[in-house]
């Protein structure tokens, strides 16, 4: 399977890459310090195929978090865009949740 870039730079748009345009308007657009599920991105993508874009919405979303421009989170952290799994979510870098022992400490 390709993914969105390959695809986007043999398409008739000249390189545009829509994953990669979708997650940047998502995640600046979400409201302050809000994530965006990945599932969302696709399908403002394809209404129709999200599904099949799943894959090339976590690649995009890796290149982009490896750039700086996001972050993916899991259970409310930042984590490491090469090893990561179950339910993800992406934002903007530094909307991490504080760690459980601060929590308690911050009252």
């Amino acid at each position: 399977m390709t993914d969105a870039t390959e695809q986007a730079e043999n398409s008739p748009q000249g390189g545009k890459n829509p994953v990669r345009d979708a997650i940047l308007e998502q995640v600046n657009n979400a409201k302050e310090a809000r994530t965006v599920s990945p599932e969302d991105v696709a399908r403002a993508v394809s209404a129709q195929n999200w599904n099949k874009l799943i894959r090339d919405v976590r690649a995009e979303a890796v290149r982009l978090a490896k750039e700086g421009q996001i972050s993916i989170y899991r259970k409310g952290r930042e984590v490491d865009p090469d090893d990561f799994k179950g339910v993800w979510r992406l934002g903007l870098p530094g909307l991490s949740k504080p760690p459980k022992d601060e929590d308690a400490s911050s009252d």
